[in-house]
C-alpha cells in the first residue's frame, strides 16, 4: 500500500499548507466570481430600468400607447440581439413577438374610474422587479418589469435581455482570474518552501548536535535554541548528563569490584589447581565476574528497551517457588499486564531474581509482589513476613562491597548488587518495614 502521508515534517507541513492554500484560492475564486456576477447583473438591471423609463414615457394617463413615439424611442433596443420589451395594457400588448408574458405584477396604485375630472396619478410607481423567463427559442432571459396605474387600469412594462449578457463578462474575466490565482498559488508555495527551510533549520542543527554527542564529539547541545526547541534542548542536556553520571558510576563500580575480587579469585585458583572439580568452579566464577565487569566497564545499559514486567515477575516467582519447594511459601502477585520498564530483560531478571531469592530465604510463609506506575517510573514492591532488617542496618546492607559472609543475618551482597544495577538505569532501591513484620523492598525503575 502506497504511503500517502509523508514521513518528514517538512513534507507534512508542505502538504497541509498546500491543501489549505488550494482551498483558500478556490473559495477566493468563487467569491470573486460571485461578486463579478453581482456587479454585471446590477449594471444590466440599470440598463433595463432605463428601458422601462423609455417605455413608460409613451404611455399616457388613460393607458394609451403612443405608437409613433414608441417607434422613435425604442428603435435603439434592437441594437443588441436578443434584447426584448413588452407593454401590456387595456388596449392589448405590444412589443417583441417572442417575449413571454411575465407573471402578473401588482399595479402601483388602484385603477381610477374614467370620470372627469381625473384624479391625480400616484407620486410614483414602486421600483422595477426582476423576472426570470425563457424566450420562445428556449433561451434564458433576465427581465425587469413594473406595473403603472392609469385611469383605465394597470399597464405592465417589461424589458428583458439574454442571460448570456451576464455570463459573457464572467467567462471573459475567468481566464485572467484563474491565471492570477495560479500566480498567487505559485508565489505562496515558493514562500512556504523558503519558510519551511528556514524554520526547520534549527531542528536539523539540533539533530546534528545530538549525533555529535553520540559519537563523542560533543557533550551537550547548544542552549541558544528557538523558544519551541528550548524544552527539548534542556531535556537532551539533562539526558546527556545523566548518561555521563551513569557511565562514571559504572566505571567506578567496575574498578572497585575488580580490585576487590581480582586477588582473592586468583589466589583461590592457585590453591585449587590440584582439585579439578573445584578449579572448574572457580574458573566459572572468574568468567562470570569478568563478564559483569566488562559489561559495567562498557556501560552497556540500554534505556530504549521496553520489557513487560508481569511475565518477568511470573517466571521468576515460579523459579523461586521451585527452589524453595520444601518450605510452606506462598507468593502473591499483583502486577498489571500493561506495565513495562525501560530495563534490559536480563538485567530485570537479575534485579527481581535477587530480591525474590532474598525474600524467599527469609520469609516465614508469604511473599507479596505489587507494582504501580507513577508518571515516568514504575514502583515494584516485594514484601515478606520474615524477621526483616533493623532500621539502623538498612543503609549498611546497600553499601557497595558488603559481603554476605560478613553478616550473620544473611542480608547484604545481593541487595547491594540490586541497588547498583538499578542506579545504572536511573532507578532506586528502598528498604522499609513491612507491617506487621518483615521487610518491604521498593524498587523504582524508569517506565517506557
Amino acid at each position: 500500500m502506497t504511503r500517502l502521508w509523508p514521513r518528514s515534517l517538512q513534507g507534512r507541513m508542505l502538504l497541509v499548507s498546500a491543501a489549505a492554500t488550494l482551498v483558500a484560492l478556490v473559495i477566493a475564486g468563487a467569491v470573486m466570481a460571485g461578486l463579478l456576477g453581482r456587479f454585471v447583473t446590477e449594471g444590466l438591471d440599470r440598463r433595463l430600468d432605463a428601458q422601462l423609463l423609455v417605455l413608460a414615457s409613451v404611455v399616457d394617463g388613460d393607458g394609451h400607447v403612443d405608437r409613433d413615439r414608441l417607434t422613435q424611442r425604442v428603435a435603439v433596443f434592437g441594437a443588441d440581439p436578443g434584447w426584448q420589451w413588452r407593454i401590456a395594457g387595456p388596449d392589448g400588448a405590444v412589443g417583441s413577438a417572442d417575449l413571454p408574458a411575465p407573471a402578473p405584477v401588482p399595479a402601483a396604485g388602484p385603477p381610477m374610474p374614467p370620470a372627469p375630472p381625473a384624479p391625480p396619478l400616484p407620486p410614483g410607481p414602486p421600483g422595477p422587479r426582476p423576472v426570470e423567463a425563457r424566450g420562445q427559442d428556449g433561451g434564458a432571459l433576465h427581465a425587469r418589469t413594473i406595473a403603472i396605474a392609469t385611469r383605465r387600469g394597470a399597464v405592465t412594462l417589461t424589458a428583458a435581455a439574454p442571460r448570456a449578457v451576464v455570463a459573457r463578462p464572467i467567462e471573459g474575466a475567468l481566464a485572467p482570474l484563474l491565471f492570477a490565482l495560479a500566480a498567487v498559488a505559485a508565489l505562496l508555495t515558493a514562500a512556504l518552501l523558503v519558510q519551511l527551510r528556514v524554520g526547520l533549520r534549527p531542528l536539523r542543527r539540533l539533530g546534528e548536535q545530538v549525533a555529535a554527542i553520540r559519537t563523542g564529539q560533543r557533550t551537550r547541545v547548544d542552549d541558544d535554541q528557538p523558544a519551541e526547541l528550548q524544552p527539548l534542548a534542556a531535556e537532551l542536556n539533562a539526558f546527556a548528563e545523566e548518561n555521563e553520571d551513569a557511565l562514571a558510576t559504572a566505571r567506578a563500580a567496575a574498578a572497585k569490584l575488580a580490585h576487590a575480587l581480582k586477588t582473592p579469585v586468583a589466589a583461590l585458583a592457585i590453591d585449587l589447581r590440584e582439585q579439578p572439580h573445584h578449579a572448574a568452579t572457580v574458573a566459572r566464577i572468574d568468567r562470570t565476574i569478568r563478564h559483569h565487569l566488562s559489561r559495567a566497564r562498557a556501560a552497556a545499559v540500554n534505556r530504549r528497551v521496553a520489557t513487560p514486567l508481569a511475565p518477568a515477575v511470573a517466571d521468576l516467582a515460579t523459579v523461586v517457588a521451585r527452589l524453595h519447594r520444601g518450605t510452606p511459601l506462598a507468593i502473591d502477585r499483583h502486577v498489571a499486564d500493561d506495565l513495562a520498564v525501560a530495563v534490559d530483560a536480563q538485567d530485570l531478571d537479575e534485579l527481581i531474581g535477587n530480591l525474590l531469592d532474598n525474600a524467599a530465604r527469609h520469609a516465614a510463609s508469604r511473599i507479596t509482589i505489587g507494582a504501580r506506575r507513577d508518571g515516568r517510573h514504575v514502583h515494584l514492591t516485594i514484601a515478606d513476613d520474615g524477621p526483616g532488617i533493623a532500621a539502623h542496618e538498612r543503609a549498611q546492607v546497600l553499601q557497595p562491597g558488603t559481603r554476605l559472609d560478613e553478616r550473620g543475618d544473611g542480608h547484604g551482597f545481593g541487595l547491594a548488587i540490586v541497588a547498583e544495577l538499578a542506579a545504572l538505569y536511573g532507578g532506586t532501591l528502598a528498604l522499609e518495614e513491612n507491617v506487621p513484620h518483615g521487610l518491604r523492598v521498593e524498587l523504582t525503575l524508569p517506565a517506557t
